[in-house]
């Protein structure tokens, strides 16, 4: 028998009005939330576009993602937040600025140690410096190391050892027996699916062109070390190369440093955010390379160039030049990477160049693996 209320009502239909009256209520509460939470966000949307196309720091913070994407692959992808026409012009001002950021005639002068056989029993602190010095760097947003190497005569370009691919840093320094490594120049890159092994314009190891691709009446902006140790960079024809006596060069640019001045004048203009490497020199005649970690939240999202500049500026650099960034980014030791480059491998890309240290690199063999080969007879992106 079921249980009648006073008014004649059965209490389990009463129950069951009550439950349904607080399904709506429920039900009515999300919908306002709902409502509300997309009035919100409308509206910090709508805040958010105006703030970026109708504000000079809102404009600024919008070029700073456009120049950020493109150092990636995904060049294409910043007309979406510039226009098209923008990244055109974006682009062709860079090359623009990194061309005559090259042009200035660099006239430093490097004072190497001088070693007296005849004191030899005596300290120097000179000569009790280590060939190789790792420091840890960190920035707002980035972390990396400096490697610092006392003397510049013990730095060679090394190539990769195989045809038809590049090689790894790492490997390059465990096969050749180098104390340390560096990623080097540029390389033709299809869809940055590329193998490796093609460079871009000059490859100038133990004072021997390995690889050119700009001709005799060309020139390109180089990045290396003369005869004598002394850094070079900026740009030159193969005749200048040759009469400066370059020992050891890729090419890349910009150069950022010369005669002791940065040329990058402030963060605006440091081309993005992105992984770096870049070489400079002290007055000492010490090679300075910093490599940054990028494309990694949580760990490092990277650097401008900008930053690089003032990281040699405050550790003494009268020239320094920016190198192949992004996922070709790496510094290896003693044979392990210290560094986490943003490649997919985690352990770096394969590269036609590297900057190696050597304690005896007299003792180095280094053949020219291009030997007889065209650039047009070269496929990158053949693996």
């Amino acid at each position: 028998m079921r249980s009648i209320d006073p008014t004649g009502q059965p209490v389990l239909n009463r129950l069951g009005t009550i439950r349904r009256k607080r399904v709506k209520q429920r039900r009515g509460r999300f919908l306002r939330w709902m409502l509300y939470a997309m009035t919100f966000m409308m509206l910090s949307g709508t805040l958010a576009l105006g703030w970026l196309f109708l504000t000079p720091s809102g404009n600024e913070f919008r070029y700073l993602m456009a120049d950020t994407v493109i150092t990636t692959k995904h060049r294409n992808w910043a007309k979406y937040i510039i226009g098209q026409e923008a990244l055109d012009q974006r682009v062709a001002e860079y090359q623009r600025n990194f061309d005559a950021m090259g042009v200035e005639r660099d006239t430093h002068v490097i004072h190497l140690p001088v070693t007296d056989p005849s004191n030899a029993s005596e300290p120097d602190e000179e000569q009790d410096k280590p060939l190789v010095e790792i420091k840890p760097i960190s920035g707002i947003g980035y972390k990396g190391y400096l490697m610092i190497v006392s003397d510049p005569t013990k730095i060679r370009l090394g190539v990769p050892s195989k045809l038809g691919r590049g090689e790894k840093v790492d490997s390059m320094v465990k096969r050749t027996g180098a104390i340390a490594g560096v990623n080097g120049g540029g390389f033709a890159d299809p869809n940055w699916q590329g193998n490796g092994f093609q460079p871009i314009g000059v490859v100038i190891s133990q004072g021997k062109v390995y690889y050119d691709d700009i001709g005799k009446s060309k020139s390109t902006q180089v990045v290396g070390i003369d005869e004598s140790g002394t850094m070079i960079a900026g740009r030159y024809s193969m005749k200048e190369m040759q009469e400066l006596g370059i020992r050891e060069a890729v090419t890349f640019q910009p150069r950022i440093i010369v005669n002791g001045k940065g040329l990058i004048k402030n963060a605006k203009d440091g081309w993005g955010i992105a992984p770096r490497t870049a070489m400079g020199q002290r007055e000492d005649g010490a090679i300075l390379f910093v490599v940054i970690d990028g494309r990694q939240p949580g760990h490092s999202i990277g650097a401008n160039l900008y930053d690089v500049q003032q990281i040699m500026l405050e550790n003494g650099a009268v020239i320094a030049a920016n190198l192949d960034g992004g996922s070709s980014s790496v510094l290896v030791k003693d044979g392990e990477i210290l560094n986490k480059p943003s490649d997919k491998s985690g352990n770096g890309r394969y590269l036609p160049t590297a900057f190696l240290v050597f304690e005896h690199p007299e003792e180095v063999d280094i053949p020219n693996i291009w030997e007889g080969l065209r650039p047009q007879d070269i496929n990158a992106a053949q693996w």
